[in-house]
């Protein structure tokens, strides 16, 4: 019997190292995840440039991009190697089993304060299942992105997604060091800022600078801060605080500790807004997996064991796993 296949199997051979490559930018970074020497990678890459007869790549000693042909096989085998990942993860559902790859794409410091501590447990209880954790402070598209899920704010979700709350509302805070103060005064109205050293981020999805989102009788409003120094990760941004560069506008969880410890102060509390939280998110077919049917149901014990603290009689206010 004839195999009705136009394609060699030979021809598939480095499509996966390609696209990580592709996604990385950089071989040294996808050997590394691929757990291969750089020159065992490159080698793979140039297989398959020498069975296609064009380059993939352009290569220098400081970066790597993308050729015509690159981003051409880029746009097509990306969904194709996604769809060939949700039909094998469909063929391992039927074991019923958590089981396979589960790719999750969530924020900086989601990852440090939700997604990191829940990690060891997860695995002791599905030792068969492996996470890959992306960071990504911009708004990736999960599905075009081949992950299984991601995590977001509320007020950011894509309306054709499943979301599960992870986490209970909570504020955006404006925090600096006591040794700050000292020197340059508090603020006391929105105003002030002005005037003050603020800590700016550079957003990942528009390259812009944001704006402190603030509320003043219920009206929500923005602000245009200054300061010397501009970062796009928001540890940086809470070190620097620390270090009495600035003041940082951050989600609350991950001061409460820094706060509580007076290494940080709160300011301009009642202009703060809140958030409904985070929310884990996933297309509506995922839902069949067991590996995410299992990493869903972990991140909602997770999050009822946290609320379970926090009410606890006598146990004082909680943080969030690594708040």
């Amino acid at each position: 019997m004839k195999h009705d296949f136009t394609i060699a199997e030979r021809d598939l051979d480095g499509i996966p190292a390609f696209l990580l490559v592709a996604q990385r930018r950089s071989f040294r970074a996808a050997a590394a995840e691929l757990g291969v020497s750089p020159s065992a990678l490159s080698q793979t890459i140039k297989a398959l440039e020498a069975r296609l007869g064009i380059a993939l790549f352009h290569r220098t000693t400081r970066s790597v991009g993308l050729t015509e042909a690159g981003e051409r096989l880029l746009e097509h085998a990306r969904p194709a190697m996604a769809g060939l990942r949700e039909a094998l993860d469909a063929a391992r559902s039927l074991s019923g089993r958590p089981s396979g790859l589960l790719r999750i794409n969530a924020s900086r410091g989601v990852i440090a304060s939700l997604i990191g501590p829940v990690l060891p447990s997860f695995f002791a209880a599905h030792p068969e299942v492996e996470v890959e954790v992306f960071a990504d402070d911009g708004f990736t598209d999960i599905v075009d992105g081949g992950f299984d899920a991601g995590f977001r704010l509320g007020e950011s979700l894509q309306a054709d997604m499943v979301a599960v709350r992870v986490s209970p509302p909570f504020r955006f805070v404006v925090v600096g060091a006591p040794d700050y103060f000292a020197r340059r005064g508090r603020p006391t109205s929105p105003e002030e800022l002005k005037q003050h050293d603020c800590i700016r981020f550079r957003q990942m999805s528009s390259q812009g600078i944001y704006r402190w989102e603030l509320e003043r009788d219920g009206h929500a409003f923005e602000v245009a801060v200054d300061g010397p120094l501009i970062v796009n990760d928001t540890a940086v941004s809470i070190a620097a605080s620390l270090d009495g560069i600035g003041l940082s506008y951050v989600a609350e969880p991950l001061v409460e500790q820094m706060v509580e410890e007076g290494r940080l102060e709160l300011v301009l509390q009642g202009y703060m807004p809140q958030t409904p939280g985070i929310f884990l998110y996933y297309p509506n077919r995922s839902h069949a997996l067991p590996k995410l049917r299992a990493f869903v149901a972990h991140m909602r014990r997770a999050l009822a064991d946290y609320m379970k603290a926090r009410e606890g009689p006598g146990e004082g206010r909680k943080r969030l796993p690594g708040g």
